[in-house]
């Protein structure tokens, strides 16, 4: 029982420190233009999910590609690629940018005004 306890408070201290760094990674300029772009594109709730993942990885991919098309630097895999720090990183990502559109996407469903049907 004592190991199921621990593995639960484990679990519980990713979710908590996973919300506050994807919200961190997902609250700057790319991340903002990531999740209006995805929120916008959104067309029902029930595909959240899969925009959030797709979300997830423009992000994770303009974090490599960036530096490379703004002719700074070579292009290479992230170094901790296989490490399990990096994994966490995304799926802290992933939360952040489920989170984020999902407001973007009920600001865009219940406040913003509908056009009108054509006659």
């Amino acid at each position: 029982m004592p190991e199921v306890v621990h593995y639960l408070n484990v679990i519980l201290a990713f979710f908590e420190n996973g919300l506050r760094d994807g919200f961190a990674n997902v609250n700057g300029a790319l991340g903002i233009i990531i999740a209006l772009v995805a929120a916008y594109m959104l067309a029902s709730w029930k595909r959240i999910w899969a925009m959030a993942l797709g979300a997830t990885i423009v992000h994770l991919i303009a974090e490599i590609m960036i530096p490379v098309l703004a002719n700074r630097a070579q292009f290479a895999l992230p170094p901790d690629l296989l490490h399990l720090s990096y994994w966490k990183t995304a799926v802290a990502l992933y939360l952040g940018y489920l989170i984020v559109i999902a407001v973007f996407f009920f600001i865009k469903r219940n406040v913003l005004p509908r056009s009108a049907p054509a006659h």
